[in-house]
C-alpha cells in the first residue's frame, strides 16, 4: 500500500486527447489570461496612479485585482503548459503550493466580495455614515482581515489534505490540484476530518453568499426609491453584474467541493472548475470597474500619456 510520502508526483486530466485540441485549448486559455492579466494590471495601476481613485470602492478594487490576478495565474499557467507540452505531470510539492495559493486567493476574494456588498450597501444606504463606517483605517483593517481570513481557512485545509495517505494512484480528475479530487485518492477515513472541514467552510461562504445578497436587496429596495429613471437604470445595471458574477462563483464552487459521489463527471468537473475558478478573474475587471465613470475616465488619461 502507498501513501502520500511515496508519491512524487500527479498527473492532472487533460483538456483533450488530440493534439490539434490541445492547441486549440492553449490558444484559448493564453487569450483569456493575457486579457485577465491586461484588465487587472490596467486597474491596478489606475488606482495607483491616479489619488481622485484612493476611494474605499477603488481601494477594494484594487485589492480585488491583485486577488485575480493571483488566482488565475495559479491555475492558468500550468494548464497551458500542459496543453501545449502534452504533459500533465505536477510534483508533489508543486500541486500542495498550487492548492495553497489557489484556496487562499479565492477563499479572500469571497471575503472582500462581501465587504465590497457592505460598502455599496452604506454608500447608497447610509450616505450620510459612509466616511464614519469607511474610513482609511477602517478600509484597510477589513481589507487585512480578508486576507488574513483567506489564509488562515486555506493553512487548515492544506495541511488537513496533505497528511492523508494516499494510495488510490495519483491521477487527479482536474486540470489543476484540488481537494476533492485529491480526497479521492485517500485510502482511510481520515478523509472525513478534512471533508468535515469543507462543510463548515461552504457553510461560511453560503453565510457571505446570504449577507452580499441582503445588501444588495436593500440596495434595490433604495433604488427604486430614486425618482429619476436614468438612476434606477444605472443602479440597476450596476448591481445585477456583481450579483451574477459572485452567484456563479459561490454556487459553481460550492457544487464542486459538495458534489455527490454518484455524480462522476469529469467533463462535467472541468467545466465547474473553469466557470468558478477561471470566468471570475477574467470579467471582473469588465464587470466591477469598466461601468465605473471615474476610473474609466482615470485610465482614459492614463492611455493618453
Amino acid at each position: 500500500m502507498s501513501n502520500s510520502s511515496s508519491i512524487t508526483n500527479f498527473l492532472l486530466l487533460a483538456f483533450a486527447d488530440r493534439r490539434e485540441l490541445q492547441l486549440l485549448h492553449f490558444w484559448l486559455f493564453l487569450g483569456i489570461y493575457l486579457a485577465a492579466l491586461l484588465g487587472n494590471g490596467l486597474i491596478i495601476t489606475t488606482i495607483a496612479c491616479d489619488h481622485h481613485l484612493h476611494t474605499p470602492m477603488c481601494f477594494f478594487l484594487l485589492n480585488l485585482s491583485l486577488l485575480d490576478l493571483g488566482s488565475i495565474s495559479t491555475t492558468l499557467p500550468k494548464a497551458m503548459a500542459s496543453s501545449l507540452w502534452d504533459n500533465t505531470d505536477i510534483s508533489y510539492k508543486a500541486c500542495a503550493a498550487q492548492l495553497f495559493f489557489f484556496v487562499f486567493l479565492m477563499s479572500a476574494e469571497l471575503y472582500l466580495l462581501t465587504i465590497m456588498s457592505y460598502d455599496r450597501y452604506v454608500a447608497i444606504c447610509k450616505p450620510l455614515h459612509y466616511g464614519t463606517l469607511l474610513g482609511s483605517r477602517a478600509c484597510v483593517h477589513m481589507a487585512a482581515a480578508a486576507w488574513g481570513s483567506g489564509f488562515l481557512t486555506t493553512l487548515l485545509h492544506t495541511a488537513n489534505t496533505f497528511s492523508l495517505p494516499l494510495c488510490q494512484g495519483n491521477a487527479l480528475d482536474q486540470f489543476f490540484c484540488e481537494i476533492p479530487q485529491i480526497l479521492k485518492l485517500s485510502c482511510s477515513h481520515s478523509y472525513l476530518r478534512e471533508f468535515g472541514l469543507i462543510i463548515i467552510t461552504c457553510f461560511l461562504v453560503f453565510v457571505c453568499f446570504v449577507f452580499i445578497v441582503v445588501s444588495y436587496v436593500e440596495i434595490f429596495r433604495a433604488v427604486l426609491r430614486i425618482p429619476s429613471e436614468q438612476g434606477r437604470h444605472k443602479a440597476f445595471s450596476t448591481c445585477l453584474p456583481h450579483l451574477t458574477v459572485v452567484s456563479l462563483f459561490v454556487s459553481t464552487a460550492i457544487f464542486a467541493y459538495l458534489k455527490p459521489p454518484s455524480i462522476f463527471s469529469p467533463s462535467l468537473d472541468l467545466v465547474v472548475a473553469v466557470l468558478y475558478s477561471v470566468v471570475p478573474p477574467a470579467v471582473n475587471p469588465l464587470i466591477y470597474s469598466m461601468r465605473n465613470q471615474e476610473l474609466k475616465n482615470a485610465l482614459k488619461k492614463l492611455i493618453s500619456r
